[in-house]
């Protein structure tokens, strides 16, 4: 007997088959030609392929992956909606999930109703989930409407009931899907900070999010999803580093080729040439070529992979007609140790793309690992600040 909270997937295989779409004569003569000539096993589809791990009672874990790599797939088997194609699944204990706005709530019933119904689908008591009710009522912030049929309730309101119960009602594993995205940032944060504290009080947290800097803040471990195939499983920085450089890199290729300005090479260093540095001097070359004499602002910035960059340098220039070299230079580089991306875009004076705002080159920063914040930060700082700290005692 596994303890509780502990998931256990073993071998799971899950695939689907292709939806038809129309009722039509040649439709179906296509479909029986294709069965009988051995090619009707290409209507189906993998989801998921030999998807192995295991997760101990209390630990964080935080999908991630492109859409349809099989996350969602995965987390619906978990909380079986869905049952694998092969393989076993063995999960312990009370499972809590919020995969879907509306998963586990009926729009005919009220939201005192539908927590009630919620709590006794886990086999809770009803005394025990009266104890919890008004604490899920103050966080879903449902005071003036909980008893009003969840039908006339917002997409949003309904998202904050969902995920309330879901986490109040203290299951032994909880599981999270893309849905937070629906509510605010001030709810998003209070959702993280509630995540937070029921991974404190020992239940098992399964989070599939694209926002990978909330991954990272609530997760210890990463896994990675690819085509129904587990990439990389591991500590949940190094698993994101991965992702995050293979998502780059395929920007990086599928870069903007035509159009009035062209970036034709991209190359950065450091000090005489070398590697990047922590605080040291740091340099990104660009060859542009413009199809006619042209005022542009070219804009540079680094990330860690997102389209927003730590840092932006802008600046208005003229471009020549054929091939223009454009040199940013930088006294010290406020980056720590690890792999950033260079972006770069081109706009004309009226705000318009002449080049989209695309990754055009990685680099790696050699120096200092970056320190590790507060669990209470959201996002860990991504630059490293030279600073000092005094104590003085009154």
């Amino acid at each position: 007997m596994l303890p509780e909270g502990t998931i256990a997937a073993r071998h799971i295989w899950k695939r689907f088959h292709a939806d038809r779409q129309r009722m039509l004569l040649r439709d179906e003569l296509e479909r029986l030609r294709h069965r009988f000539s051995g090619k009707g096993r290409d209507r189906w589809r993998w989801a998921l392929q030999d998807v192995d791990f295991m997760v101990e009672p209390g630990q964080s874990v935080g999908l991630v992956g492109i859409n349809g790599s099989g996350k969602s797939t995965l987390l619906k088997i978990l909380t079986r909606v869905m049952y694998p194609y092969a393989g076993r699944l063995e999960l312990s204990g009370r499972v809590g999930g919020l995969i879907e706005v509306r998963a586990g709530i009926h729009p005919d019933l009220t939201g005192a109703e539908n927590i009630y119904l919620y709590g006794s689908l886990l086999g809770l008591p009803r005394r025990t989930v009266a104890k919890r009710f008004d604490s899920i009522v103050a966080f879903a912030e449902l005071e003036q409407a909980v008893n009003r049929q969840v039908k006339f309730y917002s997409s949003g309101m309904q998202m904050r009931l969902g995920f309330a119960v879901a986490a109040f009602l203290e299951p032994n594993v909880l599981l999270v899907d893309e849905v937070l995205a629906v509510g605010d940032s001030t709810f998003q944060q209070r959702c993280l900070d509630r995540m937070r504290t029921v991974l404190s009080q020992g239940t098992t947290l399964v989070f599939v999010s694209h926002d990978l800097a909330s991954v990272e803040a609530t997760c210890e471990r990463g896994v990675w999803l690819h085509n129904g195939v587990i990439v990389d499983d591991g500590p949940v920085r190094q698993v994101l580093a991965e992702y995050r450089q293979s998502i780059e890199e395929s920007a990086e290729v599928s870069a903007p080729t035509s159009g009035p300005v062209r970036l034709l090479k991209t190359t950065t260093a450091g000090e005489r040439g070398g590697m990047p540095v922590t605080q040291g001097p740091f340099e990104v070359t660009l060859r542009l070529e413009s199809d006619k004499v042209r005022t542009g602002s070219v804009c540079v910035g680094v990330s860690d992979g997102p389209a927003t960059p730590f840092f932006l340098s802008r600046r208005e220039l003229q471009l020549a007609s054929g091939e223009t070299e454009v040199r940013v230079c930088m006294p010290r580089l406020p980056l720590p140790r690890g792999r950033f991306y260079c972006w770069v875009g081109v706009q004309d004076v009226k705000g318009n793309d002449l080049l989209s705002w695309h990754p055009a080159a990685h680099f790696d920063v050699a120096g200092p690992d970056l320190d590790i914040a507060p669990k209470a930060v959201v996002r860990l700082a991504p630059l490293h600040v030279e600073a000092t700290m005094q104590v003085e005692h009154p």
